[in-house]
């Protein structure tokens, strides 16, 4: 495998890519849900489009991030704090295979 594809697919596990995930994800749903009922015009997706692309660039691609995008484009959902619970479970995933590459 090429090695750009595995450091899109699998960057090296570090706090600062976590944290900057973890607050890209805190901010899309602090926006969403502040944004409430508004959130009909598009402006959702468009905070949901950025969120999984920033998320992808810092954690790299991981499978749980498509189920948290899909989530988001359903009317409720959105106010759930989605992206922020699945970067903590991407992050300690990431974490865990780190560890385990080392040992």
């Amino acid at each position: 495998m090429p090695a750009w594809i595995q450091a899109i697919l699998a960057p090296k596990y570090s706090r600062v890519r976590v944290a900057a995930a973890l607050g890209v994800a805190v901010a899309a749903d602090g926006l969403q849900f502040l944004l409430g009922p508004i959130g009909w015009t598009f402006i959702d997706e468009g905070i949901d489009i950025a969120a999984m692309a920033l998320t992808t660039l810092a954690l790299g691609f991981h499978l749980l991030l498509l189920p948290t995008f899909v989530i988001e484009f359903l009317p409720v959902t959105d106010m759930l704090p989605t992206w922020t619970g699945c970067v903590l479970a991407v992050a300690v995933i990431r974490r865990n295979d780190s560890r385990r590459a080392t040992e």
